[in-house]
């Protein structure tokens, strides 16, 4: 996706023996988003901003084993088998000789010819990922100001892990002017660099200023940062993390020393087979248990106890990515864990004190938030009309950030519709949850409204969705309603000559808590994928007979 920027700069740093100035260039095209104060808690900051930038490096995906080296031998080798069978023959030995002669010097002038090329490649290689390693992992982090924190969101290189740095301003001193927005900044490994050499004992000046200059550190070489455009995948990505962040999940808190000891397993062990899993046992109560497969090593957890009201046991994947915590844990006071559900996303909250850090876990390493998870189809999604929208959206802006109950008492709306508004929202990457302090947030993505056509309804499924409640698909059987607040829904779908029977339970907030259906579809991925399009088509028919 194109994204004009205009940087007066280069995010920069400038260290010396007794201070650190360091300057982020925000885009110069968006309204003014500004921020400067100095560091207070310099390890916490340092040690935070670093797993973020390990959010930004980290590619877990398989990578196939190189087998160049053994297919050049194989064909070496089925030369000389069949050298061997001709050999057989005396009559041919001589000339098969003279032949083989001839290929080994071609074979042996094509190398030699082709060396300094080959050299001359594997050296720019190494002088892009010592120099410019962006050349390796492109995808910057969004900054945001906002009248109480300013906060970093980024993604992973393979896109299926979330970081999100909030820092309140008890964080920094000696604050001068801000304001609030979001910008794209520059971030690379010769920042991350940079940012090590903080320490106690030197002041420390953080400014977000659109001014910008060179990378500059005292006796050191000058850098200058590039900006690549964003694609697709990791704008989609932005709007479905959102999204997964508003569902229900099994919240609990765990010791950072629990932390710690999943992390010690993991890395004294080495999974040969699968199940590659990691099975929470949470029972109210009771210290939290973890089984690591597929050795069954249980890690007990007997600081942290489940505090939920049933028991339950929530299975998740994906689980290596945990080791961008580790830097974490000596400053952490605790890890807020929420688990979606079995295969599902997970978020693993750190509180460190006056700042906060979110890493998002998509459901499986391979299973992408852009392209897998279609959360944003399983928000809350009540018919809101636009005048609802916008003022929803403008009660926000007042104040940057609030909760649904805090706006809807503030406009006088319904909660459901403020909840559909907000929903709508963030779909359109203008509006963020903050999972750490239960409030929604403004966050505009970029200054010009998202091609939500082609990012939001390119799912095949809620167009198939779309097509069945237009034509009339779509038959409402018996909803109940509890006294929880809680509603089920039954319909019968005709998809083309077949009937499907979807049944969901939404809850008070409008979200869909839980849902099953007979197509194919369903039972062969659950909702690991987001729903079905029958499932998404019975939502709109009872949203619309509402209307």
């Amino acid at each position: 996706m194109e994204f004009n920027y205009r940087y007066a700069g280069s995010t920069a740093i400038e260290s010396g023996a007794g201070a650190t100035d360091m300057s982020f260039a925000p885009d110069t095209l968006r309204e003014p988003t500004y921020f400067s104060g100095q560091l207070r808690k310099h390890l916490e900051f340092r040690e935070a901003i670093s797993a973020l930038h390990d959010v930004v490096i980290s590619d877990l995906r398989y990578k196939p084993r190189d087998k160049s080296a053994y297919l050049e031998w194989a064909k070496q080798r089925e030369q000389i088998d069949w050298q061997a069978v001709a050999t057989q023959r005396s009559q041919y030995t001589a000339e098969i000789t003279q032949t083989q002669d001839e290929l080994n010097e071609l074979t042996r002038r094509s190398s030699t010819r082709m060396q300094p090329f080959y050299r001359a490649r594997q050296r720019y290689f190494d002088y892009l990922y010592q120099k410019d390693r962006d050349a390796w992992f492109v995808l910057d982090p969004v900054i945001t100001v906002h009248p109480d924190e300013l906060f970093f969101e980024c993604f992973s290189q393979d896109e299926s892990s979330y970081g999100r740095l909030g820092c309140n301003y008890e964080v920094f001193k000696d604050i001068g002017e801000f304001a609030c927005g979001t910008t794209n900044i520059d971030y690379s490994a010769a920042l991350y660099d940079e940012f090590q050499k903080i320490r106690r004992y030197k002041a420390t000046k953080f400014a977000v200023d659109p001014g910008g200059f060179d990378v500059k550190t005292t006796g050191e070489e000058s850098y200058r940062e590039l900006k690549i455009d964003l694609p697709d995948t990791w704008v989609r990505g932005f709007l479905q993390v959102s999204s997964a962040m508003t569902l229900p999940a099994a919240s609990f808190d765990l010791h950072p020393m629990d932390v710690h000891n999943l992390c010690f397993v993991l890395r004294r062990n080495k999974e040969r087979k699968g199940p590659r899993s990691m099975r929470f046992q949470l029972k109210p109560d009771h210290p939290v248990k973890i089984v690591m497969e597929p050795w069954n090593y249980v890690v007990e957890c007997p600081r942290s106890r489940y505090q939920g009201d049933a028991e339950q046991e929530i299975r998740v994947w994906g689980r290596r990515r945990i080791h961008i915590l580790e830097r974490l844990i000596p400053v952490a006071r605790k890890f807020t864990v929420h688990l979606l559900g079995r295969g599902l996303p997970s978020f693993y909250v750190a509180d460190l004190g006056d700042m906060n850090f979110t890493l998002g876990l998509s459901g499986w390493t391979a299973n992408d938030w852009s392209t897998a998870g279609n959360f944003d189809l399983m928000a809350p999604r009540a018919q809101v009309d636009d005048l609802t929208k916008r003022r929803v959206f403008q009660g926000l802006k007042e104040r940057w950030y609030d909760t649904a109950d805090g706006l809807a008492n503030r406009l006088n709306l319904d909660r459901r519709l403020v909840l559909g508004a907000l929903s709508a929202y963030t779909q359109a990457g203008r509006v963020m949850f903050d999972l750490d302090r239960k409030v929604f947030r403004v966050r505009e993505l970029s200054r010009e409204p998202l091609p939500m056509d082609k990012l939001r309804f390119a799912n095949p499924r809620e167009e198939a969705a779309t097509r069945f409640v237009e034509q009339n698909k779509v038959h409402m059987g018996q909803s109940d309603r509890r006294s929880d607040g809680t509603l089920i829904l039954r319909a019968r779908v005709q998809d083309r000559h077949r009937q499907y029977h979807p049944e969901l339970t939404v809850d008070g907030d409008e979200r869909m808590v839980r849902a099953v259906c007979t197509c194919n579809f369903y039972t062969q991925n659950k909702l690991h994928k987001g729903p079905c399009e029958h499932i998404l088509a019975t939502r709109m028919q009872h949203a619309r007979a509402q209307n």
